[in-house]
């Protein structure tokens, strides 16, 4: 009989102990990384005249095929161009547009712009609310003619400020891409 009793106190016991504890078993919110397939880079020459389209498309992500690379044409020396990024996620119908994303989470992300060749320079025409540059934007001007490759990478969380490098930033890579460039 006094096993039964000394028990059913560790049991109770146990159980109150058990019912005052402080853990939140609350699930923690995930906020998922985005999935982009598609990235359009769009290059309008200031003044007007006809835009440049640059676009990397990988629908099978992580997937053995490399992503579909498209260049609409060449660019023109010594002009600067009017940027714009678009990214899609094209495993969903219809496409989830990830542009919006990156806008309402501007302070979370940062496009790193690195060139070579007849790249003169790039310089961001957006910001976010802290006025730290997103990216979405830019100016892009022409060097002499000749060739150039631009690589466009999406960071995910950088440290903001930063000197505008991927070693400076930091964070999570979300996209990169170089384009082949003609300056002519």
């Amino acid at each position: 009989m006094k096993t039964i009793k000394f028990l059913s106190m560790a049991i109770l016991a146990g159980s109150f102990l058990a019912s005052c504890s402080s853990d939140d078993n609350s699930p923690e919110e995930i906020n998922e990384e985005e999935i982009i397939t598609t990235m359009t880079v769009t290059l309008a020459p200031d003044g007007g005249g006809t835009a440049i389209e640059l676009k990397s498309q990988d629908l099978d992500g992580d997937g053995p095929n490399p992503p579909v690379i498209t260049v609409s044409g060449n660019l023109a020396a010594s002009t600067t161009y009017n940027g714009s990024i678009e990214l899609l996620n094209e495993t969903e119908t219809p496409a989830e547009d990830i542009t919006e994303e990156v806008a309402e989470e501007d302070d979370e992300h940062q496009f790193i712009f690195e060139t070579s060749g007849s790249i003169a320079s790039v310089s961001y025409s957006d910001e976010d609310g802290d006025g730290n540059p997103v990216g979405l934007a830019f100016a892009l001007t022409t060097d002499t003619a000749g060739s150039a490759t631009f690589t466009v990478i999406l960071r995910h969380e950088p440290k903001k400020p930063n000197n505008g490098t991927k070693e400076d930033a930091g964070g999570e890579t979300d996209i990169t891409q170089t384009f082949n460039l003609t300056v002519e």
